[in-house]
């Protein structure tokens, strides 16, 4: 049958066909070897990727390193002042009337008491005539009522006149009496109007600019004034801290105790004034959780200007023969800060335990000694043991030389 013939004849085909496809396969000794290669270079990988070490460079890496000194160090706060003048006084006229004349000159020093504008005093002149007058005839009709009382006394003690009579002259001389009273109130009253004619200066300090010209009516409404004067020999400044640093000042400040605090520009380039704290306010701001100081400053070269931003450094402690290091120097990681450590044309990586940081130098609590050099350039292509080159000897005296402080 036809299905039986094609089955018969598969059979037949599949030996030489099976020869040929046996030819062109690789054999089992290449597998092996291909295996063998592709294992060797898998153990190679994995040993080279689970190293914890990396290969020191050959080519010492160029490093610039400080030495580690030892001596006091202030420890300061920061803040954010705004200066305030001692005392700031608008001045302002307590009478009305046209503005006479202009006495001071916008931006001079004034005295107190100085005299510094004039208000036309004619009609307050006038009207003190006017109740003079009043006066001498209220004493006049006073004197003769008395005169009266005393006749009408007389004569009711001889039954001549009535008790109402007599008590009617009574209350006339006490009418006039009060008449008197009232006109020398209104005399005085107009002589203080007089004398506030005369503007003057209530405080000692430096006057602005004008705020009103000579020949304008002034009026008791008015709330510009006609000048301010701010006291700026002493001047100070108010400053907040955060919360945390009340526990620490308020011993000192309540014990009167100096605290000294600096003021600086802008930029914190250049120390403007030296001066002391003077109190700290008595409640908390809850809305900031700072709470406001006041420091005084004699300001003799008027480098502290009213209004002015400074940036403020108050001396809370001075740490005792500290160990300090360029702030650069210190390295971190998530757990722990570290140093790099030059000696012997090398490098050794050092736990440390840092302090607190003022500018551009470093406390450290435990780790070094005094006369260690450390890296403070170059660290960033460090490993523990690098061989290293020191492109710059700072490690002479010279240069071990205490930064600055505000107090020199």
């Amino acid at each position: 049958m036809e299905g039986q013939e094609l089955t018969e004849a598969e059979p037949s085909d599949s030996p030489k066909l099976s020869q040929e496809t046996k030819k062109h396969l690789p054999s089992s000794n290449f597998w092996l070897i291909t295996s063998l290669v592709v294992m060797a270079l898998s153990i190679a990988w994995f040993f080279y990727a689970t190293s914890g070490s990396k290969p020191v460079p050959s080519k010492p890496i160029p490093i610039v390193s400080a030495p580690v000194i030892n001596r006091d160090m202030p420890i300061y706060l920061s803040a954010l002042g705004n200066v305030i003048p001692t005392y700031n006084v608008t001045v302002r006229s307590q009478v009305m009337g046209v503005l006479q004349k202009v006495y001071f000159k916008e931006g001079q020093f004034v005295k107190e008491g100085e005299l510094l504008a004039q208000i036309d005093p004619r009609p307050y002149e006038a009207l003190l005539k006017q109740y003079e007058g009043n006066l001498e005839r209220d004493r006049a009709l006073l004197a003769n009522a008395r005169i009266d009382l005393k006749r009408y006394q007389d004569l009711w003690k001889q039954d001549s006149v009535s008790q109402q009579t007599l008590a009617t002259q009574k209350a006339l001389v006490e009418q006039y009496e009060g008449s008197v009273k009232s006109d020398e109130g209104l005399i005085e009253r107009t002589r203080i109007n007089l004398i506030y004619c005369r503007i003057i200066s209530p405080i000692e300090g430096r006057i602005g600019l004008r705020l009103v010209d000579a020949g304008n009516l002034i009026q008791l409404s008015d709330t510009t004034g006609i000048a301010v004067v701010n006291t700026i020999n002493p001047i100070t400044v108010i400053f907040s801290l955060p919360e945390d640093y009340v526990p620490e000042l308020v011993d000192q400040v309540y014990a009167d105790k100096p605290i000294k605090v600096y003021a600086y520009d802008r930029q914190q380039n250049q120390m403007l004034a030296a001066g002391r704290l003077l109190t700290l306010d008595n409640q908390i701001d809850p809305s900031t959780g700072t709470v406001k100081l006041r420091a005084a400053f004699a300001n003799k070269n008027n480098k502290l200007f009213p209004n002015q931003f400074v940036n403020i450094k108050i001396l809370v402690e001075t740490l005792k023969n500290a160990v300090i290091v360029p702030t650069a120097a210190v390295q971190h990681t998530l757990t722990h800060d570290f140093v790099y450590v030059f000696d012997k044309q090398k490098v050794l990586i050092k736990k440390i335990s840092s302090g607190p940081s003022i500018g551009n130098e470093t406390v450290i609590n435990k780790g070094l000694t005094a006369g260690q050099l450390v890296v403070i350039e170059g660290a960033d292509k460090l490993i523990n043991g690098a061989h290293v080159v020191n492109e710059q000897d700072n490690s002479k005296p010279a240069a071990a030389k205490p930064k600055k402080s505000p107090d020199s």
